[in-house]
Order: C-alpha cells, then sequence, then structure tokens
C-alpha cells in the first residue's frame, strides 16, 4: 500500500501531550498490523537539543545512530518499540541550515532564498524522506509548538501544501486542543478550542480530528457543540481526558475509536478491533502492583523531565517486578558527608544520574561512598558511573586528588580522562560519543547475568563472548591506564567496548548491587520489553527491603 501520512498539531498552550497522542496513535496502527514511524518537528532554531539545558527542553534523547533528539522519541520508541533515527528529529534550524549551505554551494543558481519555497520545500522533503528509504505505511509527524506562534508558521504552510498535494486519501490532521474548566463557573469552555482551530483553519487547513485534553468528562453536548463550530465529525471529537498513566492513552484512544476513525477518513477497511493483549497485561500489573519500594534520583535538575527515560524505565522495571516504583529526588548539590545518610534514608536503592559540568558532583561522589559502605543498591549512569569510579579511587585506593579531567584539568590522577580523539574538538554539540556501540559482557558478573536472564534483543554473542548493544552520549572515559589496580581492589571492569578497549560497565561483585555504566540503558527500555539492568536494579532493591 502506499503511504498516509498524518500530522498532529496542537492550540491553546503548549505541554498538552501531543508526543503521547503520536506514539499512542502510531501503538494502535501497529497493532493493526501497519508499519509505522513517527517524526517530531521542532520551531525552534537550535540544530539539536543536545546544547539545550534540560531546564529548557528536558531531557537530551539519543538515537541508536547517534544524534540528540528531542525527549518525545524517547515516547514513541517506548510505546511502539520502533528504533527512531536522525531523520526522526528535525527542527528549524536543520531546515535553515540545509537551506543556507546549498545556498553557499551555489545550488539554488542565483535566485532569491525565501521562506516559501525553499523552507518550506526543504521541511516538505524532510517529512517525506523516511518513507524514502524504507517502506512505511504510515508516517506520523507531530509539529512541535502551538498554533499562533511565529516559528511555527513555516510548518504549517508545508503542511498545509502536502495535504493538498497528497490528497484527503493519503494526508490527514488530528489537531490536540484544551477545554479548560472553570472552578468559579462550574462550566467547561470550549472557545480555546473554537479559537485554534479557526486559527488553523486561518493557514489554510480544516483538522479531520480533534482531540480535547481536558481534566473532567466531556459530555455529548459539548462534543457536538464542537463539532458544529469546528467543522468536524461528531465522532471525531475525542476526549482526552486526565489518566493514572501515559500507558493507558492508547487503550483510552482505541475505546473511542481513534484508530478505526483515522482508517476510515482515509478511505481504508477498519476491520476487527485489535486486543492489545500485552499492553494490556501491562497495565493490568501495573495496576495491581501496589507494594511500594523507594528509589533516590541523585542528580542536579530538580525537574522531572530531565531524568525522564530513567524514570520510565524504572516504572517499566517496577510493574514487571510486581512493585510500584515511587522516586524521590535528592539533589546531590546539597549532599554533604554531615546530612548523606539523612538525604538518603529510606530508600531501597539509589540511581545516581548522568549529567554535564561539574555542580553537584561532590554531592554524588559522597552518595556514592554511602551506598558502597553501607551496601545499597546503586545504579550510576555515565556521569554517575564515573563519580563512582572518582569515589573509588579516592577512598578504596588512596588517591585523595582523584578526578575526572573534566572537572579539573591538572588533577594528576585522572581516573576518568577525555577521549584522545575529542582533544582537539573545541565545538559543542555533536561531537561526543554518540549512539549504540558494541560492549562485550565478563561472563559470570552481575551484569552478564542480567543481560542473560532477560535473552533481550541489545544482547548477542560474539565467540565466546557476549555482547550488548547500547547508547551513549559523553566525551570523557575510564582511564585504562588505573584498570588493573580497580580490579585488585575490587571494583571490576564487567564490559569493553571491542573496538577501542574502553570499559564501558563497573561493578562490585561483593556488594549487592553496585554497577556503573559509561552507557545510558534507559534508552533502550520500552513498555513491553523493559530493560535487564534496571529489571536487575529493581528487583535487588526489593530484596534489600527484605
Amino acid at each position: 500500500m502506499e503511504t498516509r501520512y498524518i500530522f498532529i498539531t496542537g492550540g491553546v498552550t503548549s505541554s498538552l501531550g501531543k508526543g503521547i497522542i503520536s506514539a499512542s496513535i502510531g501503538k494502535l496502527l501497529q497493532a493493526r498490523g501497519y508499519k509505522i514511524t513517527i517524526q517530531k518537528f521542532d520551531p525552534y532554531i537550535n540544530v539539536d537539543p543536545g546544547t539545550l539545558n534540560p531546564y529548557e527542553h528536558g531531557e537530551c534523547y539519543v538515537t541508536a545512530d547517534g544524534f540528540e533528539t528531542d525527549l518525545d522519541l524517547g515516547h514513541y520508541e517506548r510505546f511502539t518499540g520502533i528504533q527512531t533515527t536522525r531523520d526522526n528529529s528535525v527542527t528549524t534550524g536543520r531546515i535553515y541550515l540545509s537551506v543556507i549551505e546549498r545556498e553557499r554551494r551555489g545550488d539554488y543558481l542565483g535566485k532569491t532564498i525565501q521562506v516559501v519555497p525553499h523552507i518550506t520545500d526543504e521541511i516538505k522533503r524532510r517529512i517525506l524522506l523516511n518513507a524514502t528509504k524504507e517502506h512505511f505505511d504510515f508516517v506520523i509527524t507531530e509539529i512541535g509548538g502551538t498554533i499562533g506562534d511565529i516559528e511555527s508558521q513555516p510548518f504549517l504552510e508545508a503542511i498545509r501544501q502536502l495535504r493538498w498535494e497528497l490528497g484527503s486519501s493519503k494526508a490527514l490532521n488530528v489537531h490536540l486542543t484544551y477545554v479548560p474548566y472553570l472552578a468559579a463557573a462550574g462550566e467547561l469552555k470550549t472557545k480555546p478550542t473554537q479559537t485554534s482551530v479557526k486559527q488553523l483553519q486561518g493557514q489554510g487547513i480544516q483538522p479531520d480530528i480533534l482531540v480535547l485534553r481536558t481534566e473532567h468528562d466531556l459530555s455529548d453536548e459539548i462534543r457536538t457543540k464542537v463539532a458544529h463550530f469546528c467543522n468536524v465529525d461528531v465522532e471525531a471529537v475525542i476526549q482526552s481526558q486526565d489518566l493514572p498513566s501515559i500507558y493507558e492513552v492508547p487503550v483510552n484512544m482505541q475505546r473511542q475509536n481513534l484508530d478505526a476513525i483515522i482508517l476510515k477518513k482515509m478511505g481504508m477497511e477498519v476491520g476487527p478491533t485489535p486486543e492489545l493483549g500485552p499492553w494490556r497485561n501491562f497495565l493490568e500489573r501495573r495496576k495491581n502492583a501496589t507494594e511500594i519500594v523507594n528509589i533516590g534520583i541523585v542528580g542536579k535538575y530538580d525537574l522531572q523531565d530531565a531524568y525522564k527515560s530513567i524514570l520510565e524505565s524504572l516504572a517499566h522495571a517496577g510493574t514487571y517486578n510486581d512493585r510500584k516504583v515511587k522516586t524521590h529526588f535528592i539533589n546531590s548539590e546539597f549532599i554533604t558527608r554531615e546530612n548523606v545518610a539523612e538525604q538518603l534514608a529510606g530508600m531501597a536503592g539509589i540511581v545516581i544520574c548522568p549529567g554535564f559540568g561539574q555542580r553537584g558532583i561532590e554531592g554524588k561522589i559522597i552518595a556514592a561512598e554511602y551506598t558502597r559502605t553501607h551496601d545499597i543498591p546503586t545504579f550510576g549512569i555515565c556521569l554517575g558511573m564515573q563519580m563512582m569510579v572518582i569515589e573509588f579511587a579516592r577512598n578504596v585506593l588512596g588517591y585523595k586528588d582523584a578526578n575526572s579531567s573534566e572537572m579539573d584539568p591538572t588533577t594528576p590522577h585522572n581516573v576518568i580522562d577525555i577521549m584522545e580523539e575529542q582533544k582537539n574538538i573545541t565545538q559543542m554539540g555533536g561531537t561526543m560519543r554518540l549512539g549504540a556501540y558494541d560492549c562485550e559482557l565478563v561472563k559470570g558478573s552481575k551484569t552478564e547475568k542480567a543481560y542473560s536472564a532477560a535473552a533481550t534483543s541489545q544482547l548477542s554473542s560474539l565467540s565466546s563472548h557476549l555482547v550488548i548493544h547500547e547508547r551513549h552520549r559523553h566525551r570523557y572515559e575510564f582511564n585504562n591506564r588505573y584498570k588493573d589496580e580497580f580490579q585488585s581492589h575490587g571494583m571490576q571492569c564487567v564490559g569493553i567496548n571491542p573496538a577501542a578497549n574502553l570499559v564501558e560497565i563497573v561493578e562490585i561483585p561483593n556488594l549487592r548491587w553496585y554497577i556503573g555504566t559509561q552507557f545510558h540503558p534507559e534508552y533502550s527500555s520500552t513498555v513491553l520489553h523493559p530493560h535487564p539492568l534496571f529489571m536487575d536494579f529493581v528487583k535487588a532493591c526489593i530484596e534489600n527491603l527484605k
């Protein structure tokens, strides 16, 4: 079949959950046997989110092919199990950079470069690009931002043109808006939705389906009113009420026939409704997992979106361990030797979070020492793993001035050092070790046992070694000059990159669960396939409670 295109736009306010709706539509179409991909087009001028502070835009998600992207791509992958690439994430910055580079090369033969047609043509090319490389039945494109934003206008013009060029059976618009509840009046108000749709129509786009985000149930009368004022079929006015979990959204959308309506509007056979068996089993298990396990998140960003993939990975692992993981943010800036016991009190396990820069690292080191000496399950990720290494060097190997050359370029014991090929690079963004790399596991290690027990798709065999494939985002590495010394004192290097001989995983086997990974395992955890390390970590936390 020919590729169909679904465009997701949003109005009234940001943060309504366009990414979750996009992922839910993808999941429902996938359950019907269609091959899908989902892409995000962001209006900001940064070339990618790699240089953005997490307070600006949440976590930076990394694709397997090594591209720094918007956190919504994490939702796409967690919901559908697909693997996105650099072509699934596009910003205004990338669009303009591409056009300007072509103009500098003379590709436009002296023409005046304008938003229309040159910028919009490049946006259209990017929208269609994935389907030129691989066949997809549906390409779902989420347009970031809100209707009315100046920076969104070229994207809206591009999808207006595409809808016209492709025809109504090949392209469809789903518009997400907000229906606020005024407590003083005791009423739900539809005027913001009407205004948002009128703005969209003013751009030449008629929405085919409306998804109304709301905290209260919408009556048939309200839905009919919205349909009447917005020129949308009543059955195509869908409500997205607040739910206990984002993972209930696909089931809620299916209950309202969103996937069937999409197929019908595109002239396709609807067929029987998929049962979503494994997904519903996950939700049932999640609902029944009422016993709480408390896990501390030691980091410097007091913002849940900064550690979104870690939080979701812990939630997946909790569900499959029949527990509800309750995370507690512990700001590493405020951890001292005097208060560390109080700060970490009541935690069954600790995650020492990734990050960049010096702020809060001493608190992470103090936390790592406390959990190591008190045998509390500890999971260090990227910078978190590096802090575990520095702590061990200072307090076990006796190098009190041990550090990372990122934090202290003059340290005589740089147990964490910059990669040789990175030393002459000064430009920020896209210059790190990014994407999926192989890692050989040491047989018999706790890490190897965790992966082997899960038998995941990340695991393969290379001669006598077990090899995993995990995603990286860092510039500094474990310094191999100290490897033998670490191992002789009890911290084992149990994961090695076979191509560069770089240490990817450390663990202390004599402790309950004390593992650090240079890579980011949280990028690979999905609803139906939780990550083996998170599974094993949560299991260790539960056993610690006992």
